[in-house]
């Protein structure tokens, strides 16, 4: 274990707030006014009591010393902090968890002989189930924001020569190198090792050995900005479930084409956000302020609702880190890849960032039943069919029975596992809330595609495969109004496919700020969906949000036309034309193709 030894090491200190706020019984962080040569039993009280903080943040807990309990800083002496740093170590290795200063304050007291000192710790323990601490990074923002130049400073370690060269190792296609846009998504990690130094590939030469080094890695999602590739950065958002969303700004054009979007969509799913904003190298103060001031009124306001923090120092990036999970604070960085001004800040802020996943709520899903979400199929020679994805509910292992679907008739197929690997690295086991790729023992590449599911062979996943379904939607906006027969794409965790509008109840239409209960028909084949999902909807400059409320079920729309006679209600005709007659795919007519109000359009 690294132990805490010298606070004084002659770095420049970085210092604590005056005051702090009381302290709270929930959540990660506790607060201690000394630590000095306590009993055995007390031990055992203070080990339980770090188990718990570790419990709350997933692997990370943050100790204030010389704090009281209503957040006023006291400070100890040298001696009292010194005996209070060897417990707090001595906790630390019972529970094989490693321990670095954050930040210290000098409190001033009057009278006082000597110099009082406050400090705050980091204690991080990978979760025993785990290699390491794992976290999501959604990277959204317009087109040439900078945002796989900003990862590639991250990951490579190395800062760009102002033309972009920092960004050319996340690229995937050869049209990317050459217009520098990204059109699918790509993933890079970062890691932090337990004294909260950086491991990228600066230091280390593969995944293995940054995995390896790690006790804390980030998986950062680099997602499209043009507009054009708008249905990929939806996916990259529902399909992926990030932690969290990193909103790249440039400094130069501000709030510009589809950043807008991308923050309402962020917003929209309940993702938390912070800002960056990038090549201020190139601009003049005023623009920076400009730049800043604009989004600031954006997150201010009422659709938005959040308390925007300009993060200047690095004081600032701990404050905002540690109240990231609990406040709606949007910490707002500042950043150049070609000067490399500030990125430190932006990495304290990483390196500190808690889970924002509920510890009991994580152990729940782990228990139920496999759901593994595809959203991509790769090509390995010498292996049947590898398919990645996220695992949403349950484990998965090698050896593993299970069923795949819902294929084109809304059946599953069995299949069984053949090897796990999760960050290019073999595995045992996967659980729930892990992205990783899975190979089966036999091919089924004819029958793969995105948004189908691994389910375990004992769940009720029946009950959720489906062609309707109802939904509480939002429209965000439309020029005029939606009404039924209005076919839009709809975008589900990993599932994406055109449906229709078959019913809406209680009105005729819907208009923009409007919020309604409508029926939805997957216009293709049926897919696996689950109650209380978010979805997102957009045809064109039609957008809109909402929750999945209820899942017809496949089956039982099958055993509804054996009760019915020749469609005596709406929904009822629906599920006889899906089980008595053939549907015919939906062609347009060259007339139409130029028409304002054709579908296709």
């Amino acid at each position: 274990m690294d132990e805490v030894i010298a606070y004084d090491n002659g770095d420049p200190a970085i210092e604590l707030p005056a005051a702090l706020p009381p302290e709270i019984e929930e959540g990660n962080i506790e607060y201690k006014l000394k630590l000095v040569n306590p009993s055995e039993s007390r031990v055992e009280h203070l080990v339980t009591q770090m188990k718990w903080r570790l419990e709350e943040g997933e692997g990370e807990a943050i100790y204030e010393i010389g704090v009281e309990d209503n957040g006023l800083l006291v400070g100890l002496t040298e001696e009292e902090l010194t005996a209070s740093l060897n417990t707090l170590n001595r906790m630390a290795s019972r529970l094989g968890a490693t321990t670095s200063i954050l930040r210290e304050r000098i409190v001033e007291t009057e009278g006082a002989e000597c110099q009082r000192k406050a400090l705050e710790i980091l204690v991080r323990k990978v979760p025993e189930n785990q290699e390491f601490i794992d976290l999501k990074l959604a990277v959204l923002g317009n087109v040439d924001a900078g945002k796989s130049t900003l990862l590639g400073v991250l990951t490579q370690g190395e800062l760009d020569n102002g033309r972009g060269r920092a960004r050319l190792n996340l690229f995937r296609h050869l049209h990317e190198i050459q217009t520098g846009r990204t059109s699918c998504i790509s993933h890079e990690i970062l890691g932090f090792n337990s004294q909260g130094e950086i491991v990228n590939y600066s230091d280390s030469k593969t995944v293995e050995e940054i995995c390896e080094h790690s006790t804390k890695l980030i998986t950062l999602i680099d997602l499209a900005g043009h507009h054009k590739y708008l249905k990929t950065t939806i996916f990259g958002l529902t399909g992926y479930c990030p932690d969290f969303a990193m909103l790249v700004v440039s400094a130069n054009t501000g709030m510009a084409g589809t950043t807008r979007e991308h923050l309402g969509f962020a917003l929209a799913l309940g993702v938390p956000v912070f800002v960056v904003i990038t090549k201020i190298d190139m601009c003049r103060r005023f623009m920076i302020e400009r730049t800043v001031s604009q989004l600031e009124k954006i997150l201010k306001s009422p659709g938005c609702n959040r308390v925007p923090l300009r993060i200047k120092s690095e004081d600032d990036a701990m404050t905002a880190a540690a109240n990231f999970n609990s406040e709606r604070i949007t910490p707002i960085f500042t950043i150049s890849s070609v000067t490399g001004k500030n990125t430190d800040l932006l990495t304290k802020f990483l390196n500190v960032l808690p889970s924002m996943k509920n510890v009991t709520e994580r152990e729940k899903l782990s228990q139920d039943n496999t759901e593994f979400q595809i959203d991509t199929q790769f090509t390995v020679p010498g292996v049947d069919s590898v398919l990645g994805g996220h695992i949403s509910r349950g484990s998965i292992k090698e050896g593993d029975n299970l069923h795949l679907g819902p294929l084109e008739d809304g059946s599953f197929k069995e299949v069984k596992v053949k090897t796990v690997h999760r960050n290019r690295v073999p595995c045992r086991l996967i659980q729930a809330g892990q992205a990783a790729t899975v190979a089966l023992t036999e091919k089924h590449r004819n029958i793969l595609r995105r948004g189908m599911v691994l389910v375990s062979p004992e769940s009720t996943f029946n009950n959720f495969v489906c062609r309707t379904f109802e939904a509480s939607i939002y429209l965000l906006y439309h020029t005029h109004q939606i009404s039924r027969g209005f076919e839009t794409t709809v975008h589900v965790g990993n599932v994406c496919q055109i449906c229709k509008v078959e019913i809406i109840k209680d009105k005729e239409s819907v208009k923009t700020n409007e919020k309604a209960h409508v029926i939805f028909r997957f216009m293709k084949q049926p897919e696996f969906l689950r109650p209380g999902s978010r979805l997102l909807f957009r045809q064109g400059t039609t957008k809109g949000m909402g929750e999945v409320m209820k899942v017809h079920a496949l089956k039982e729309e099958i055993q509804t036309v054996g009760h019915l006679d020749t469609g005596q209600n709406e929904i009822s005709g629906a599920y006889v034309q899906d089980t008595e007659m053939e549907v015919v795919p939906q062609t347009r007519p060259v007339d139409n193709i130029g028409r304002v109000d054709s579908p296709h359009r």
